[in-house]
């Protein structure tokens, strides 16, 4: 279970002040001044309280966490994400992340942002895994420790479908790649055979993000509330002769989320998006038998034809490949 997370209260602040200022003497150049520029730390669960928001504390005061409303489009915003460094791998950051998510969404938001030091590298590697990708342009702050910080997002209920930009892209690396391990692992028909290292997991979702970033390739990322968990690929080259077509690739769903939507919302957003595009021929291909292919055939597609013993199968058997092709609008 772990130690117990409570409301935090004004009179923590002694425990807010020295995990803030703990954290902040890791990194050179971050000026912790509690004065000049954080004296709502003394008072902090009021100060959060007055914007509608709320705030954490782990009983042992080794965690906080707060969050509050952006006061536009559903958003609310995670804030004041610390744990010491002697509890970090604990999972106590997971499950302070948790609490303030879970009051987010019992209020009403369909969004999460959050704002993060660009210096702060292991904090960008959690949120990634937590399914927050890149988005917006770097905010810079008139402080005095010069701060530069990434703008973290994602969509927090329901089923939700996006296109990634480049920087986005690069930040959902982490999590695409424990998906495509995840769908490898399971025999699924991407490319790859069994076991899959992260290493190269991480390889393949690089090259996607700099193809995404040359306007290559458009990424499509489906989260279920507030996880993400599938993709799919729109590859955007294509001959002189054949303007008009596209060709659909690595359709991925977490296999721990499966058969709830994902797969469905991920091809008819791609085919929503060729057509936007100007695409109106979509091809792609699947081994035979695969989950893939009932998927396909019931969204309308039709087989053009396949090739025998084309491809192996985790076993290393021989497997027939299945080519689809799909008009739009249909």
């Amino acid at each position: 279970m772990g130690v117990a997370i409570r409301p935090g209260r004004d009179g923590d602040a002694e425990a807010f002040i020295r995990l803030i200022r703990d954290a902040w003497a890791e990194f050179p150049g971050c000026i912790f001044d509690l004065d000049a520029e954080l004296p709502e730390l003394r008072a902090l669960a009021t100060y959060f309280a007055g914007s509608g928001g709320a705030l954490w504390l782990s009983e042992d005061g080794q965690g906080m966490v707060a969050t509050r409303p952006l006061g536009s489009d559903d958003a609310w915003e995670i804030c004041r994400l610390y744990v010491d460094a002697g509890a970090r791998g604990s999972g106590l950051a997971h499950r302070l992340l948790d609490t303030a998510e879970a009051h987010a969404r019992a209020a009403g938001a369909e969004r999460l942002v959050l704002w993060t030091d660009t210096r702060f590298d292991a904090a960008h590697a959690f949120y990634e895994k937590r399914g927050y990708v890149r988005s917006g342009a770097i905010r810079i702050l008139d402080d005095l420790s010069k701060s530069l910080e990434f703008r973290y997002g994602k969509p927090l209920s329901g089923l939700v479908v996006e296109a990634l930009d480049a920087a986005a892209a690069a930040s959902a690396e982490r999590r695409l790649a424990d998906i495509l391990i995840g769908c490898v692992a399971e025999g699924a028909s991407v490319s790859f055979l069994p076991p899959m290292s992260r290493e190269k997991a991480r390889g393949f979702w690089k090259r996607v993000s700099t193809e995404v970033a040359q306007n290559h390739r458009l990424l499509l990322v489906a989260w279920l509330d507030g996880v993400l968990a599938g993709t799919v690929q729109l590859h955007l080259e294509s001959q002189e002769n054949q303007p008009h077509r596209v060709e659909v690739e690595k359709l991925l769903v977490d296999p721990a989320l499966r058969r709830r939507g994902v797969g469905t919302a991920l091809v008819r957003r791609a085919e929503q998006a060729a057509e936007r595009l100007g695409r109106k021929l979509l091809t792609l291909d699947t081994r035979g038998g695969a989950a893939g292919e009932a998927l396909y055939r019931r969204l309308g597609w039709r087989e053009a034809g396949r090739i025998p013993r084309c491809e192996l199968d985790a076993r290393r058997e021989k497997q027939d490949v299945v080519f689809f092709f799909k008009e739009v609008p249909a």
